[in-house]
């Protein structure tokens, strides 16, 4: 665990790019193998379970260090980090260990097995063996929240320098599903399986938000445009007589969508399609929220398949007949798209996503104010020249999206927040007018300066009305503009709608309580974009 802790150390000091890629590059050069696996397992979001609650962990860590719990629970939210607590007020440790790091994840994933007065035993000896370091890893690990500030994609390039392997061909070697019980590091990392790669689905291309005009793109004629549709990014491979789905996050999600089993009989052995999962009806995308209930379910009932059928709007062209394709310039990717689809018969859960033509900037914008009465979120851009390359690059792929929607609300709760901002009030729930009473629809943390969050969290101080836990209900006073993606209507909220990525995009100083939107103003937003 020493040599890991040193590496965490080493990424924590730092928020440089290079001096992170050489400490994790200088790690998997030296650390054993088994360690190396679990390290690319952690940062890939491939974490063990949980296997103590938080309620025991807390308990524990009051008892050990000799404090009571209230004053414990009053020290974590000031900390803002459950593990970084503990490891605070922990004593020295009496004694030392020399276990490595997938020792101590293989003991930590034992412990679901046991007694709680087992658990308990080993938890406090672990915590009696390890400097704070060493311990703060530690309860990173039994929380089940480790994050290091590492993107998949730094530590592919560290393994690269690491191993020498390109790491274009690393990035692809490392999706799929796998976990450390399942290979070893020769097998994933240094070992090239034909057979194991069938599942495999490509790293994907990502496109950054445009941020400038889209003149400064060049001629329009240079690029392909196409909606940007708001379902779930995956792609969809054929290899080996089988079929899997997989989505953005290296989810394999193949059971979640049964529908797409009959493309096997129709689309060509070696094929992968790049697209979008959207819930489909009368030829038209349905809102996010069908899609959303079939997000979280292993298996379908029929129902849901009735409700919410799902099909690939696919939009690029992967690999053909076994041969990959990224390299391949898009016009062509898509000329060979679009000749594989025309033969497929009409009713398969696979549409192309249209090309859009436009001969000017302005004719595209008016295109992509419509967007949204489409089931679209706005256009992406594509320069025809591009290869399909991994991860988020700028230059070739943009995505243009629509202005977002607005509605004027009022603060009524407010929670600290976390990790940095543990010591502000940055979590906030809103509400609007109905009658003379203020009904909360939509909470929000995001979207301001660190400047107001610091003003807000004064005023909170000397506003605060009621205390519940960690939240504070305060007087209604301020008016925020909170700008969001979509509404659709939820049973489970009192206003009986739900909004899509909410976020405080100003701060109305200007405007009056009284002059805050309505619930009635929610509900026409719903009626024309739900």
């Amino acid at each position: 665990m020493n040599r890991f802790a040193e590496l965490f150390t080493a990424l924590d000091q730092t928020t440089k790019i290079t001096p992170k890629v050489a400490a994790l590059a200088a790690y998997f050069r030296t650390a054993p193998e088994a360690d190396k696996l679990w390290t690319i397992a952690l940062l890939s979001g491939r974490r063990p379970k949980r296997t103590v609650t938080t309620t025991r962990l807390r308990e524990w860590a009051a008892e050990r260090a000799g404090i009571p719990l209230w004053l414990f629970e009053e020290a974590y939210p000031i900390v803002g980090d459950l593990a970084e607590t503990i490891a605070l007020v922990l004593p020295p440790p009496g004694q030392t260990s020399t276990r490595s790091l997938s020792e101590w994840i293989t003991e930590i994933r034992g412990l679901a097995a046991l007694e709680e007065p087992e658990r308990r035993a080993f938890i406090l000896s672990a915590w009696d063996s390890l400097p704070p370091t060493e311990a703060f890893v530690f309860n990173k690990l039994i929380t089940g929240g480790f994050r290091m500030g590492v993107s998949t994609k730094l530590m592919t390039r560290a393994l690269s320098q690491a191993t020498e392997i390109p790491e274009a061909e690393l990035a692809h070697r490392l999706m799929g599903d796998w976990t450390p019980e399942t290979t070893s590091f020769e097998a994933l990392v240094l070992t090239r399986d034909p057979e194991a790669d069938l599942s495999k689905p490509y790293p994907f291309y990502l496109a950054y938000g445009l941020e400038d005009a889209p003149e400064t793109l060049g001629p329009p004629e240079g690029w392909q445009a196409e909606h940007k549709w708001d379902g779930i990014r995956g792609q969809l491979i054929l290899r080996g007589g089988q079929h899997f789905v997989w989505s953005r996050g290296e989810e394999l999600m193949t059971d979640r969508f049964p529908e797409l089993a009959s493309l096997r009989d129709f689309l060509p052995e070696g094929t992968v399609l790049d697209g979008e999962l959207l819930a489909w009806g009368d030829e038209a995308p349905l809102s996010f929220n069908a899609l959303q209930k079939r997000i979280g379910r292993k298996t379908v009932p029929k129902k849901l398949l009735t409700e919410a059928p799902v099909i690939l709007r696919a939009y690029d062209l992967l690999e053909a007949g076994g041969t990959d394709l990224r390299d391949t310039p898009l016009a062509e990717r898509r000329a060979l798209l679009e000749a594989m689809l025309e033969e497929l018969p009409e009713g398969l859960p696979l549409r192309l996503s249209p090309a859009l033509t436009f001969d000017s900037w302005d004719a595209l914008a008016e295109i992509r104010v419509g967007s949204r009465a489409l089931g679209a979120e706005g256009v992406m851009l594509k320069r025809r020249a591009s290869p399909y390359l991994a991860g988020r690059k700028k230059g070739d792929w943009w995505k243009w999206k629509v202005d977002p929607l607005v509605i004027d609300a009022v603060m009524i709760y407010a929670q600290a927040g976390h990790g940095r901002r543990a010591n502000l009030f940055t979590d906030y729930t809103f509400a609007v007018w109905d009658g003379n009473e203020l009904v909360p629809f939509t909470k929000a943390y995001s979207g301001l300066t660190d400047a107001e969050f610091r003003q807000i969290t004064a005023w909170v101080r000397k506003n605060t009305l009621e205390r519940f836990g960690p939240v504070r209900r305060v007087t209604p006073e301020h008016v925020f503009e909170i700008a969001f993606e979509g509404i659709q209507a939820s049973p489970r909220h009192k206003s009986g709608v739900a909004l899509r990525f909410p976020r405080m995009s100003r701060w109305r100083k200007d405007k009056p309580l009284q002059e805050a939107n309505t619930l009635e103003d929610l509900k026409e937003m719903l009626a024309i974009y739900g």
